[in-house]
């Protein structure tokens, strides 16, 4: 069901032909899929495997070792070079907002400060910087041009025995991950935290603006979601609603104005409005 390509396609190292109509049906077709999407991993680990069990072999070129570019995630190369007594892997950090490389820089030099503590001297030596190491000196502009700068571990021959091999080639080829995932986690935190303090301040400013204006206010219910949990006076019911309604069609029946005795005769007396006649008369123009 699978076909190596030779040659590979242009810019591509490895290049596979699947028959989809060999591949069985039901819960061993999953699994099937998973195995030939595990290929790219399953290489690189290879390749990292064997990078990190030779530390002791002399890879130089002119006096300097030359790193190593290893993709695993698309435009989020790694490098490793290989060193007489240590292999250090060193990550360009990217990132797309700002407020990321704020928190993905307080992460790094954090991990910096715990990775150096005595509780933590057998773990891989964390070094971050904003400038790209030394060991990265004539790569391309590319692959240095970076928002979150340089993070690089040395692995020693001590973090490659035995099972620790297999562990160690899994968290570098997911440390892209694992830090996206911590700056997902902070970034919602730090929101959920803002939220719940701009609630709280506004059930503060709801229960002063109540007391001032004479309102009872439920201090529970007084945040963003909940302005309109001023208590109200009752509804009236039907019967009151009906006895109202029958005053104002009595009230609009009456036509009988009101009569004061008197009142014409001083009217016509007083509340006239007297006659003036103008010495100057006018003519109307066409």
């Amino acid at each position: 069901m699978v076909e190596l390509i030779e040659p590979a396609a242009e810019g591509y190292q490895l290049t596979l032909r699947l028959d989809f109509y060999k591949i069985p049906q039901g819960k061993e077709s999953s699994k099937i899929i998973t195995e030939i999407a595990s290929i790219q991993a399953a290489i690189l680990s290879c390749q990292l495997k064997d990078m990190l069990t030779n530390v002791t072999s002399q890879d130089t070129s002119q006096g300097m070792y030359k790193p190593i570019k290893l993709v695993y995630h698309p435009r989020e190369p790694f490098f490793v070079v290989r060193q007489p007594e240590k292999t250090t892997a060193v990550f360009p950090m990217r990132f797309q907002e700002k407020t990321d490389v704020i928190i993905a820089t307080a992460f790094f030099q954090e991990l910096m400060d715990v990775g150096s503590s005595e509780a933590w001297v057998k773990v891989p030596l964390c070094a971050w910087s904003p400038i790209p190491p030394p060991e990265l000196r004539g790569e391309q502009m590319e692959d240095l041009s970076t928002n979150g700068g340089f993070i690089s571990f040395d692995i020693l021959p001590r973090h490659v025995k035995g099972k620790r091999l297999d562990k160690t080639v899994w968290n570098l080829l997911n440390f892209y991950a694992f830090v996206k995932y911590h700056v997902k986690c902070t970034r919602g935190f730090i929101q959920r935290r803002m939220r719940k303090r701009l609630d709280n301040l506004v059930k503060v400013l709801h229960v002063a603006s109540s007391e001032e204006d004479g309102y009872a206010i439920d201090p529970q219910a007084a945040g963003c979601g909940c302005i309109k949990s001023i208590i109200s006076v009752p509804k009236p019911n039907n019967t009151v609603r009906r006895r109202c309604r029958n005053f104002t069609r009595k009230i609009k029946r009456m036509r009988c104005p009101i009569k004061i005795q008197g009142f014409r005769r001083f009217r016509r007396r007083w509340l006239t409005v007297p006659k003036f006649s103008s010495p100057f008369k006018y003519t109307k123009l066409d």
